[in-house]
């Protein structure tokens, strides 16, 4: 669910508990219900937790024996130290923004700068490196003014029992009613800070909505300028084939009235060529008539040359 990105953490969310409402875990439903959208800076810090867990537990580490350099006051680790976790800072804040920027998140400078607090608090602060290790934090965490310099104990080691306080001594009312005003004082300041983090988290949530907003609008920007790029395109390339079409539609109708032509063109030779086959036919007769003619006439003649030649003949 963590892992998502910000945008489709709502989403997720109600899938994971729906899931878990299904299979019975009610109790398991209503804490993924209860889950807080990360803002888009813890988000960041939850990817480079997940992608580079072995510079992540390295990171944990050097946290670690930053924090007891500084309970020891041992000048020379904390030098060597705190040079190291400059650099280290600065390198994993490059590699969890360019984990975001492959995820499809580009980061704001403001953004980046509450990454880069989040990993200064990781090393400074037991209780915030307990929370970033789980991979699951929902706000940018905020390192404090310094490191503790007390032998305070890690916030992972086992406490010792204190043990119980003794009885209060006898007080008098005055002094009761100046406790119990303290106590009133300190209940409404606690209750003015559990708002105050409330209203943060509410605005760390809309600054999350308006990044998710800007994203989503350059890329609706983004696709708006490539559809009307290819519409252009489909544009021009439409016109030419209708230039084609049209010049192809001249050609055919050239092509088609040709063709009417030599289709006139072979009636009237097939009509002529019939014609000569009539006359052929005719003059071929004629020819044979005459021909027959001829012979007969060439055989009269002949007869009567002999008879004038041949006195004999006709006796």
């Amino acid at each position: 669910m963590y892992g998502a990105p910000p945008s489709a953490f709502v989403t997720r969310r109600a899938e994971l508990a729906l899931a878990a409402k299904t299979d019975g875990r009610a109790d398991d439903a209503r804490r993924i219900r209860a889950a807080r959208r990360p803002t888009l800076a813890a988000w960041t810090a939850n990817l480079l937790l997940r992608a580079e867990p072995e510079e992540s537990r390295r990171f944990l580490e050097l946290g670690r024996a930053l924090r007891e350099a500084y309970r020891s006051l041992d000048a020379t680790a904390i030098g060597e130290l705190s040079e190291q976790r400059r650099r280290i800072v600065a390198a994993l804040t490059r590699q969890a923004v360019q984990h975001a920027r492959d995820a499809g998140q580009r980061l704001s400078d403001s953004v980046r700068q509450d990454v880069e607090s989040t990993l200064r608090a990781v090393l400074a602060d037991a209780q915030a490196a307990d929370q970033w290790a789980t991979g699951r934090l929902e706000g940018a965490l905020t390192p404090p003014s310094d490191f503790p310099s007390g032998p305070a104990p890690e916030a992972d080691t086992p406490r010792q029992p204190s043990p119980p306080p003794a009885p209060p001594p006898a007080r008098s009312r005055p002094q009761d009613e100046l406790a119990e005003r303290r106590r009133q004082r300190q209940e409404r300041l606690e209750q003015a800070r559990t708002a105050a983090e409330e209203a943060q988290r509410r605005l760390d949530d809309r600054r999350a909505d308006h990044q998710d907003a800007d994203t989503a609008l350059r890329r609706a920007h983004d696709r708006q300028g490539q559809a009307e790029r290819q519409r252009d395109d489909s544009q021009r390339q439409l016109t030419a084939a209708e230039e084609q079409l049209r010049q192809a539609q001249e050609a055919h109708r050239a092509a088609q009235e040709q063709l009417n032509e030599a289709q006139e063109d072979l009636r009237s030779a097939e009509r002529d060529r019939r014609e000569a086959e009539r006359r052929a036919d005719t003059t071929a007769e004629a020819l044979t008539h005459a021909e027959q003619e001829a012979r007969e006439a060439t055989q009269q003649l002949k007869r009567l040359t002999r008879r004038r030649t041949d006195p004999n003949e006709g006796l």
